[in-house]
């Protein structure tokens, strides 16, 4: 059993949640405009994806910087809706059905329940989904993750890096995480902390930019809201002033 507590609906963490928003967006826009076309290869079809850039406002993929790098879009050029309509389907939110993109009846019932809907997207999320379809490697990384929540859970509470994870879960010094072995920082991310920002839990502050960019992840509200863990007793919360 995962460690997820009941969130009420009301519950102000889920603000945090990207894909809680981007899923409650959807549905809204199916309500509104109709079911979603796709493309012969079952992609959402451009008008939509031009949509949800705007509407999504996804950090680290808004629309200004989507087009800073493509002239139109498509939804291979925006990784996080690529997620999400995997996700809609892996949760049987929503369906394909002559050529197009509709929501469930299951979709319809949760759409009135943020908390239960984000529990079911981020239980698939987390425990479900592969996420090595989100990468240009072939990689991967073990699946207990309970372990990485409970480190997590202690690192994250002022801000963690990637090569200071590495360091705990595969051993060695940070300095190794930050040449050649940087294919586990990669790993890492893509397997565990983008899911967890996505979800909503950590967030993702970046600095500087290209090859020395440098990643702090800090656990959001949701966190505490959202997960009860055994490390929790470990846990020093920040002095606030």
């Amino acid at each position: 059993m995962y460690p997820f507590k009941y969130i009420a609906d009301d519950a102000a963490a889920l603000a945090h949640s990207p894909v809680l928003r981007a899923a409650l967006l959807t549905f809204e826009f199916i309500d509104t405009h109709g079911p979603i076309e796709l493309t012969p290869s079952k992609a959402l079809k451009r008008y939509f994806v031009t949509w949800a850039a705007e509407a999504f406002a996804w950090p680290y993929f808004t629309a200004a910087e989507l087009y800073a790098v493509n002239r139109v879009l498509n939804e291979q050029d925006f990784p996080p809706l690529v997620m999400v309509h995997d996700l809609l389907l892996s949760t049987k939110l929503a369906r394909h059905y002559r050529g197009t993109l509709r929501l469930t009846a299951l979709a319809q019932e949760l759409r009135s329940k943020p908390g239960e809907l984000w529990r079911l997207l981020t239980n698939h999320l987390l425990f479900v989904m592969d996420h090595s379809r989100y990468t240009r490697f072939n990689d991967a990384v073990g699946r207990d993750w309970l372990t990485y929540l409970n480190v997590i859970n202690i690192e994250a509470e002022m801000g963690v890096t990637e090569a200071r994870l590495c360091s705990l879960f595969y051993g060695g010094d940070e300095t190794r995480f930050r040449g050649v072995d940087y294919e586990y920082v990669l790993a890492l991310y893509a397997h565990v902390l983008r899911p967890l920002c996505w979800a909503g839990l950590l967030s993702e502050q970046r600095q500087g930019r290209g090859l020395a960019r440098t990643k702090l992840f800090v656990k959001t509200p949701l966190w505490a809201a959202a997960l009860h863990l055994p490390t929790d007793k470990h846990v020093t919360s920040p002095t606030r002033h």
